[in-house]
């Protein structure tokens, strides 16, 4: 097999992810779409590994420790976008762009300005 098949297949499916992370607002499918970018990553390290025909098979190992990443890595994107959902009632991504929320704030009541009293 030559090697351009699977060297073309992973620039298709990086690009997809890619594509996916640029475009989408939501969460979940941003999160989806670094797993495609990840994969087509594995794609390429085992298609070179083969292609270079690596005694080590350096190539399989180095894409073992990516998956068992991608998965940890997925698992805490997903606890973060769980709870972010749950505080915020959105996973949009526009949404979270101001992470800091003031105390009271959602409620509508205005702060005190602790400086102005502090001066006093």
């Amino acid at each position: 097999m030559h090697l351009a098949y699977p060297a073309v297949l992973a620039v298709l499916l990086f690009c997809t992810g890619l594509y996916g992370v640029l475009a989408r607002r939501n969460a979940i499918l941003v999160l989806m779409s670094v797993e495609l970018m990840l994969n087509a990553v594995n794609l390429n390290l085992v298609a070179f590994d083969v292609w270079l025909r690596d005694t080590l098979h350096a190539g399989q190992a180095l894409t073992l420790f990516t998956i068992a990443i991608a998965a940890a890595e997925i698992g805490i994107g997903l606890a973060i976008v769980l709870l972010v959902y749950r505080n915020r009632g959105s996973s949009d991504i526009d949404r979270l762009r101001d992470l800091a929320e003031k105390p009271g704030a959602a409620d509508g009541e205005s702060q005190p300005d602790t400086t102005a009293e502090a001066a006093a």
